[in-house]
């Protein structure tokens, strides 16, 4: 059974004083989660304002749905200017993001303290 997508806002100071939104995502990530994925960040109060990291260490699936959900989060992210880091994929999914491309939007961590400083 599918796990609902939930997602908790965190917002930090990251390095040079500039703001940093970590998307936290829990459960599963498919075609269900637009309104978590994409909702959240055009519900964003200042986009372009710094940088946003995508938090999947409590995430345990990722559909071909989901993906493309991260893609479309990925290019509106980049539209608004925002620099994107991903953190906490498994190694499965780290490869299979970088197979579809997802690097060219942001790049891959293994933590939020390597993402952080990225």
């Amino acid at each position: 059974m599918q796990q609902e997508t939930k997602v908790k806002v965190d917002t930090k100071v990251g390095k040079g004083g500039a703001n940093v939104t970590i998307f936290r995502f829990s459960g599963d990530i498919s075609s269900a989660s637009q309104e978590a994925v994409l909702g959240t960040f055009q519900r964003l109060p200042e986009r372009g304002k710094g940088h946003l990291l995508l938090d999947f260490t409590k995430v345990d699936y990722i559909n071909s749905s989901g993906i493309a959900l991260v893609i479309q989060l990925l290019m509106q992210a980049s539209k608004a200017g925002e620099a994107v880091a991903l953190f906490g994929l498994t190694p499965h999914f780290q490869k299979v993001f970088t197979m579809v491309g997802i690097t060219k939007y942001a790049q891959i961590f293994a933590d939020e303290a390597s993402a952080s400083e990225g």
